[in-house]
């Protein structure tokens, strides 16, 4: 899950940094929209011009270039080498991908997330210098699985392979009791980020204030805790 996605952070607001997507695919699509609106500036890049003309035409970037992305001297020129963070949406064409990934390190892009088709792929992209590497079939299968199990999750972040944040349902089980007297921290592992109610974060909830079932909460922690949250 991408952290925009979370309703906890949708109000921190876009900053002066700049994202480039090479691939328009579906993904590379799906990158450029959410962070166009976003209020982000974006740059669209694919060797297709008619995905190019696409989303120039469809409004999803501020820009969009036609290029071979496996030419360092064309990312160069670009000025791709420049930005903050490159998004390499090729997922299916593995050697233009790791070729790609590879060029952007090289050029000195300080972050670059690949997007990654098999498990082979992702170790070429990791070694390449991949700051991120994304495997949707994987981690939406994941994300299925989770929701299936624990209902009660509204939105999960992925902080790494064993920690998240999630945004939870208050559990029947914590009606009606304060933070205090739940101890999250020491029965569970976790720690409270915030409480919404009337669709408002409070970051600073008072201990002694007593959650209510149908609200919700922000918490931090391993997954293995928040696997143990009562459903």
């Amino acid at each position: 899950m991408d952290l925009s996605s979370l309703r906890f952070f949708n109000n921190l607001g876009a900053s002066n940094k700049q994202f480039a997507a090479i691939g328009l695919g579906r993904f590379g699509r799906a990158a450029c929209a959410t962070l166009h609106n976003m209020g982000y500036e974006v740059l669209g890049v694919d060797c297709d011009k008619k995905r190019v003309d696409r989303v120039l035409a469809d409004r999803i970037v501020s820009h969009a270039l036609q290029l071979d992305s496996t030419e360092p001297a064309a990312l160069k020129e670009a000025g791709i080498f420049e930005l903050d963070t490159v998004i390499v949406a090729i997922g299916n064409y593995v050697q233009e991908s790791v070729v790609t990934t590879l060029n952007l390190k090289e050029g000195g892009v300080a972050r670059v997330v690949a997007k990654a088709s098999s498990e082979i792929h992702v170790k070429l992209l990791k070694k390449v210098g991949a700051d991120r590497v994304i495997f949707p079939e994987h981690e939406m299968g994941c994300s299925i699985a989770r929701s299936l199990a624990q209902p009660s999750i509204l939105e999960r972040f992925d902080l790494d392979p064993d920690h998240s944040i999630v945004e939870l349902l208050v559990p029947e089980k914590f009606d009606g009791k304060t933070i205090a007297e739940l101890e999250l921290r020491r029965n569970y592992g976790l720690n409270l980020l915030a409480v919404n109610r009337a669709n408002k974060f409070e970051i600073n909830f008072p201990p002694t204030e007593r959650l209510t079932k149908g609200t919700s909460i922000v918490v931090i922690g391993s997954n293995k805790d928040i696997d143990r949250l009562p459903i």
